[in-house]
């Protein structure tokens, strides 16, 4: 039982600097600290339908951590090849510049997508922009959620 606690308190820790690394899933792991803990403690801290409910949360909030970089783009006025590019962009650089490859290449492709489809330079560097703000508003998003998993964990521990 020891273990397992304290397994599930470096997960929940690992899923908070998951929110500012790429590369780590930080709400999911959140989230699986708290079922760790709950398997550990015969399923008293948390209520299955807490559980299902968080669950839903954590799905909501990954999602959002691959979309709202986009929207943020388009917001700032992205055209479809911004936007597009935004997304490919921070694909490519998740995959060959990790972990600060998938902010840098959702930046650039946001630029290159706007350039691409006509844009001028300030158009280009304000779909940048909009794919910042996305990236701050998601990481802040993601640092709530995988905070409070980490609070409730420390909360049902002691």
């Amino acid at each position: 039982m020891i273990i397992l606690i304290i397994l599930g308190l470096l997960l929940a820790l690992v899923g908070l600097a998951g929110c500012i690394l790429p590369l780590i899933p930080g709400p999911p792991l959140s989230f699986l600290a708290l079922i760790i803990l709950s398997y550990a403690k015969d399923w008293q801290p948390f209520s299955l339908t807490f559980l299902i409910i968080v669950a839903g949360l954590m799905i909501v909030v990954t999602i959002l951590d691959y979309v709202v970089p986009a929207v943020g783009a388009k917001r700032y006025g992205a055209s479809k090849l911004g936007v597009g590019g935004s997304i490919i962009g921070m694909l490519g650089g998740l995959f060959f510049f990790p972990p600060w490859g998938m902010l840098g290449g959702a930046i650039a492709g946001a630029l290159v997508g706007e350039l691409v489809a006509g844009g001028q330079g300030k158009q280009a560097l304000r779909a940048g922009w909009g794919v910042l703000v996305g990236n701050m508003v998601v990481t802040g998003l993601k640092l709530a959620f995988s905070g409070s998993m980490l609070f409730l964990y420390l909360r049902a521990v002691f």
